[in-house]
């Protein structure tokens, strides 16, 4: 089913800007303060929903979330804005430029980390209990009839609500990496 508001984004309605921002600007913003550091998170988080707004003509909602894809922009912004001061820092001699972008992510620590923020929003998108098995089974390491008797569910519902969830999970991140 597709979002009303998403739907909204994709026409070019400025309200819906507002609404995309309000929903996903803290997790884009968090994304960026863990890869970048607040310094430079704030920009790259504009800089997304602005590329976004600029080619909201390519997003579908169809295809995928609206969350997901501006995820994926935020990825590829932190990864331009990494190699910038990359390249910025080996013109400069200076050794405590260089220190600090030898310390900072690598595109696989980045890419690492916006799996690990799709996973979790895909967790908060569960209903409760799925949630709260999943979390047990994979998190807590227990079995099935060990969650079982820490929830005091049937094992047959947490496995269905495992087989469920982890549907839904796989379901929402094949929206993001449309």
């Amino acid at each position: 089913m597709i979002d009303p508001a998403e739907a909204g984004f994709a026409a070019g309605d400025d309200a819906a800007l507002r609404a995309a921002y309000d929903a996903h600007g803290p997790s884009i913003y968090t994304f960026c303060v863990r890869a970048l550091g607040e310094d430079r998170a704030k920009d790259v988080t504009q800089e997304v929903f602005v590329n976004a707004w600029r080619s909201r003509d390519r997003f579908d909602p169809a295809k995928g979330s609206l969350g997901a894809w501006l995820m994926g922009i935020a990825k590829f912004r932190i990864l331009d804005n990494l190699r910038a001061e990359k390249r910025h820092s080996s013109r400069r001699a200076d050794a405590e430029v260089a220190e600090r972008t030898a310390a900072m992510s690598t595109g696989d620590d980045v890419e690492a980390l916006s799996d690990r923020m799709l996973v979790a929003d895909a967790l908060r998108a569960l209903p409760e209990r799925s949630r709260t098995v999943i979390e047990l089974a994979y998190f807590g390491d227990l079995t099935h009839a060990q969650v079982a008797d820490h929830t005091s569910l049937p094992l047959g519902t947490v496995k269905s609500d495992i087989r469920r969830g982890l549907a839904l999970i796989r379901s929402h991140l094949e929206s993001a990496n449309v």
